[in-house]
């Protein structure tokens, strides 16, 4: 069982590992607090391309919330002399410039320049040679490389995402890249599909399926298709959440009475129960060491967050503002529980500092659900609604910049964000 907006469990069918077209464009919203100004020139060569490298970079970067872009009005490429004068009267503290070039075997070669217009030197210089299927990864990897350099946090615009469309008549679990693009279909069926979670190596998904008219919890290996059963007990099989290690997963499961949690290992077997209560108990959240799970239950009435010991030892009640704080979500560095919470009707995300106790709302939508860090932490994609229809928008922590990733006219719900590495 799950807590959401809509209260409903899922249906998954086969697999299929398909290339879709690309259905999004991104919509930002918002200024932040501290913003980088960096000018970014049209790459010289790039329109040969199958994407504009210059612009997803760009792109990238202001959605991450940290900077600011600015276009120059000369062209430039990596071989051009630094502007400075221009580019400090334009603003901008940073440039980057550079080239892309078919070359004789189809592939492309990408080259590009950082300046740190400031100190009038160099940030740094680079070269590669990508396939025309891949160039939009290697800019997401360039725009990578600019946010490391220029933040000192790893980038997170190279990893994927996993998330679900509806249809009238189909639900499809999709794979994409961070932006929303490039995606690939890993299932689909005529069924819901809902609770995607991603393996700590990035290899696998785990799901929930009612193929045989009742929740099983599957995990499926994202290059081959192959999948599994992990959970397939008497009642209600759900909420898989994967152990830091990979090794085990926290599930739901009714085999014994009310929803409670168990440890099942990743390729089955007997699982291990940990909450022993009358009340549900779901929604399982490891914590980055594995040494403690958050989890929803309404043993005090309502649905909270709690948390306790790997060993279902010492439960502890984590969220008090509000009688309805559902989906919790652990920041990769364990000092931020992102969750929606109830309040007036409206479903909200809202962050707790684990440390400080702050909470903070950062919408002023109404529909919310299933929160999901990425793996840098300075992000959290989300599901709401928006004009009818369920939407994906990712927001920085502060709630200040937005991005609403808006697809070709389907409902998009259950956002999990992908780990580092593909």
């Amino acid at each position: 069982m799950r807590w959401t907006r809509r209260n409903v469990c899922a249906v998954v069918g086969g697999a299929l590992a398909l290339p879709v077209s690309a259905q999004f464009r991104v919509e930002i919203s918002g200024v932040g607090a501290t913003q980088l100004p960096i000018a970014i020139a049209p790459f010289r060569g790039e329109v040969a391309g199958p994407g504009a490298v210059s612009a997803i970079v760009r792109a990238d970067l202001e959605r991450s919330g940290a900077f600011r872009s600015l276009t120059p009005a000369m062209q430039l490429d990596e071989r051009s002399p630094l502007p400075q004068a221009e580019m400090r009267s334009a603003g901008a503290d940073s440039l980057l410039a550079g080239s892309v070039q078919r070359l004789a075997d189809g592939t492309f070669d990408i080259r590009y320049r950082l300046w740190d217009v400031v100190r009038g030197a160099e940030y740094l210089a680079r070269s590669t040679v990508a396939p025309a299927a891949d160039l939009r990864l290697a800019a997401h990897r360039i725009a990578d490389e600019i946010y490391e350099k220029l933040t000192g946090d790893k980038g997170i615009f190279a990893t994927r995402i996993a998330y679900v469309t509806k249809s009238a008549r189909q639900f499809v679990l999709h794979v994409a890249d961070a932006d929303g693009e490039g995606g690939r279909v890993a299932l689909t069926s005529a069924e819901p599909i809902i609770s995607p979670a991603w393996s700590p190596d990035g290899r696998e998904l785990a799901y929930v399926s009612f193929e045989t008219r009742k929740a099983v919890v599957w995990v499926q290996d994202l290059q081959s298709g192959r999948r599994a059963t992990v959970a397939n007990y008497p009642g209600t099989n759900s909420a898989p959440a994967w152990s830091p290690s990979g090794g085990q997963l926290a599930v739901t499961l009714s085999r014994d009475g009310p929803a409670q949690l168990y440890l099942v290992s990743r390729d089955g077997g007997t699982p291990r129960r940990l909450t022993v209560s009358s009340a549900i108990d779901t929604e399982p959240a490891f914590t980055p060491d594995g040494r403690q799970i958050y989890f929803v239950s309404d043993r005090g009435g309502g649905p909270q967050i709690y948390r306790m010991g790997l060993d279902g030892s010492s439960p502890e009640r984590v969220t008090f503002q509000g009688s309805y704080n559902i989906s919790p979500a652990i920041s990769p560095d364990g000092k931020t529980l992102a969750y929606i919470n109830r309040s007036g009707g409206a479903f909200r995300l809202t962050t707790l500092d684990l440390s400080g106790g702050a909470v903070r709302t950062l919408t002023d939508t109404q529909n919310d659900e299933s929160p999901s860090f990425a793996p840098n932490g300075k992000l959290l994609i989300y599901a709401s609604r928006d004009q009818g229809r369920d939407v994906l928008m990712t927001t920085t922590l502060d709630g200040r910049i937005k991005t609403r990733l808006l697809s070709s006219g389907l409902d998009m719900r259950e956002p999990a964000w992908g780990p580092f590495g593909r």
